[in-house]
């Protein structure tokens, strides 16, 4: 079952943060408006800011008006229970899984069946809190699904909902996710929108749906967003190219999001916590308590500081069945393992990105 909100009295209380977020925190708040807003502009949680509303949250924190947004965070999100049996060790740093549905809604999210993700990134924050990652998963990427053998790593979702794709990519990566995220397609619709559209880099001109995008940076509202994350049948790398264009929105989502314009504006910030909340579900781990301590101990993170990629991955292939599958790469994976649980992504990252 998901979790209620109704029980939950883990309002930001100051008493829960560590002391020397609580010192930033009241140095903050006590610094000129201008310094302040300067270092809100500087920093605050870029690698959470790819499930977007925790960078909302972390703008918050930091912006002294945390209160109210944690009662609106609270009530909205659903939460969903993971399954704590078998899991991964735990590895250095923050592993958040980032999903992507064009339907969620409570308990649906958890054993839904027939819903596929179409996006799945994994945000790796470093131990040291400066730098992230964000890696896409292609979704139809053969690997196996616990209970059901082998199939494509977006159909754990369909065949279990947030618990069963959290658990599948943990096994695959070999290291415990700390964080779950599910985000359904509409949110992003209303947050692009709200944000006044977003200027993405696309990288190759191409037309989807009737609307024409051309190589370059082009400004986009959110049906137009949506329209170009969606498109992969006129991409010559097909899925591996929708993929880039997911990472190339939720670049632009984080840079508009961090902007003066955004985080100076606390009308702004309400508004956009309250046109997301609805449509994600998190685990019951990811509390508004926790989201605030994530994002001051996250506070010095800049966009720049953010790497985006690929997992490791194979050739398109096809199964003994016939089915139109995504290969293994099983020797880079196992890079990829190890650096991900020693906390030494930025290696790997500056040989294989």
């Amino acid at each position: 079952m998901s979790s209620t909100h109704d029980d939950r009295d883990d309002l930001f209380d100051r008493d829960d943060f560590d002391g020397p977020d609580d010192g930033a925190l009241a140095a903050d708040e006590a610094a000129p408006t201008g310094r302040r807003r300067s270092r809100r502009r500087k920093g605050l949680c870029c690698g959470l800011s790819a499930v977007l509303i925790l960078a909302l949250v972390a703008a918050a924190v930091v912006g002294g008006y945390f209160f109210s947004l944690n009662d609106k965070y609270q009530k909205n999100v659903d939460f969903v229970t993971l399954d704590k049996k078998d899991r991964e060790a735990q590895g250095k740093g923050t592993n958040i899984l980032l999903l992507g549905s064009d339907k969620r809604s409570g308990e649906e999210a958890k054993t839904v069946t027939g819903q596929r993700s179409d996006v799945m990134m994994l945000v790796h924050i470093d131990a040291d809190n400066k730098h992230a990652y964000v890696l896409s998963f292609p979704r139809d990427l053969y690997i196996d699904i616990p209970g059901h053998g082998k199939d494509r790593i977006n159909s754990a979702l369909a065949y279990g909902g947030v618990p069963l794709a959290t658990q599948t990519v943990e096994k695959y990566v070999g290291t415990k996710i700390d964080h779950v995220a599910l985000v359904d397609f509409d949110g992003i619709k209303k947050i692009v929108d709200t944000l006044g559209g977003v200027d993405v880099k696309v990288s190759r001109s191409f037309e989807g749906d009737g609307i024409q995008f051309t190589q370059g940076t082009q400004h986009m509202d959110g049906e137009t967003a949506l329209t170009f994350v969606r498109q992969r049948k006129q991409l010559p790398g097909g899925d591996f190219d929708r993929n880039a264009n997911q990472r190339a929105l939720l670049s632009a989502l984080v840079g508009k999001i961090l902007s003066g314009d955004t985080l100076s504006d606390p009308n702004k910030i309400q508004q956009l916590a309250g046109d997301i909340t609805p449509y994600m579900t998190v685990d019951d781990g990811l509390t508004g308590t926790k989201v605030a301590q994530l994002g001051l101990a996250n506070r010095g993170l800049r966009s720049e500081d953010i790497t985006y990629g690929s997992m490791p991955h194979g050739d398109p292939t096809t199964t003994s069945g016939g089915a139109s599958v995504v290969a293994t790469d099983d020797a880079g994976m196992e890079k990829f393992r190890t650096a991900l649980k020693e906390d030494r992504l930025d290696e790997w990252a500056k040989e294989n990105l």
